[in-house]
């Protein structure tokens, strides 16, 4: 009963919400991206993030300063509520309006979005 009620505790936020729907999307989204799709700071990412991790929702590896998130396979218990979940997920207008933000976030050099993110000192540019 607790590993249900973790997992309803986690999902039950937008944000968070909103994380699963890009993961269900992009296999693996950096902690970087997911910033800057939430509009949050990176602390709340971190997190939101750790949440998704302790209830088994997500997975995290670590590349170098990069931080990846994808979707951990759902126990079999969990996959009918996952499924019935990316359904309702992706007929959500505020879920579609995020894929199209997501669409621009991929497109940049994550060293960009860091330098934005964190300032020059986070990833310095190298000289030619």
């Amino acid at each position: 009963m607790q590993a249900l009620l973790d997992v309803t505790k986690a999902l039950a936020d937008r944000n968070r919400l909103r994380v699963v729907a890009a993961l269900q999307i992009h296999t693996e989204l950096c902690a970087c991206q997911i910033t800057e799709l939430l509009q949050v700071k990176g602390a709340t990412v971190s997190r939101h993030m750790g949440i998704l991790v302790r209830a088994g929702l997500v997975e995290s590896r670590k590349d170098g300063r990069w931080i990846y998130y994808q979707l951990k396979i759902p126990a079999a218990g969990n996959r009918p509520m996952m499924n019935w979940l990316q359904g309702e997920l992706q007929a959500s207008p505020e879920v579609e309006l995020d894929r199209q933000r997501l669409s621009r976030v991929l497109s940049e050099d994550k060293e960009d979005i860091c330098r934005r993110q964190r300032g020059e000192s986070c990833c310095p540019r190298k000289r030619a």
